[in-house]
């Protein structure tokens, strides 16, 4: 991986590493390890391509997948939205579950990764995953994961770097091939969606953080039809 790419009852405290964590422990230490390093990894302000395309939703049920230090949940919880938030890193979670109690705001923490998170079928009215570090696998687990979480008449927004996904591997270990990426998740879609937006376009970056210096987005927004 590089770090071009991020893979209850409302509550403000995140889990413990002792909370009964659901995945592969190899992800959630390499993780941790990524967000140790810093102290903030992230810009702290909410996805450009989020805001847009939330805007004319109206709040319900959210679930933001790979929330990492929590400026997506908090900028949904704000917007009147029900927010479950789901993370592999425990660092990560502790400090967006810091950033909701100085903010005053109730979110659900999951410390899971996508494809074992014991979620609720089909009942988010959004599902947010922006530039998530999803890992592929032969029975397109995320994939699925990411679909089935959609309740009827709910949206699936799934954002990612342009161009990621084509890269060579490098020395980093990285490889796109390793990864779900929108098309991915496009070819599942069946008669029982209707594709919004499935499109390239320049990025709504905030100031800082990393993966700022990505200047373009892939953006799949499809809405369940029942």
């Amino acid at each position: 991986m590089t770090d071009n790419i991020a893979t209850g009852s409302p509550a403000s405290d995140a889990p413990t590493p002792a909370d009964g964590y659901v995945g592969d422990p190899a992800v959630r230490e390499e993780w941790d390890s990524r967000y140790a390093d810093r102290q903030q990894l992230w810009s702290g302000q909410p996805n450009g391509a989020l805001v847009a395309e939330a805007a004319g939703l109206t709040p319900g049920r959210v679930l933001d997948v790979g929330c990492g230090e929590g400026a997506d949940a908090l900028w949904l919880a704000r917007g009147g939205w029900d927010v479950t938030a789901l993370e592999v890193s425990s660092v990560a979670l502790e400090r967006a579950a810091g950033h909701a109690r100085d903010a005053g705001l109730g979110v659900r923490w999951v410390h899971a990764e996508l494809a074992h998170a014991a979620l609720p079928q089909a009942s988010f009215d959004l599902v947010s995953a922006q530039y998530p570090a999803l890992l592929r696998t032969p029975d397109a687990a995320a994939e699925r994961a990411l679909l089935a979480a959609v309740a009827p008449g709910g949206v699936l927004l799934l954002v990612h770097h342009a161009g990621m996904d084509t890269r060579q591997p490098d020395d980093s270990g990285f490889d796109p091939a390793d990864y779900v990426w929108p098309r991915m998740v496009a070819a599942l879609l069946d008669d029982d969606w209707q594709v919004e937006v499935d499109e390239q376009r320049p990025r709504l970056a905030p100031d800082g953080g990393a993966g700022a210096h990505h200047t373009d987005d892939l953006v799949l927004r499809a809405r369940r039809l029942r």
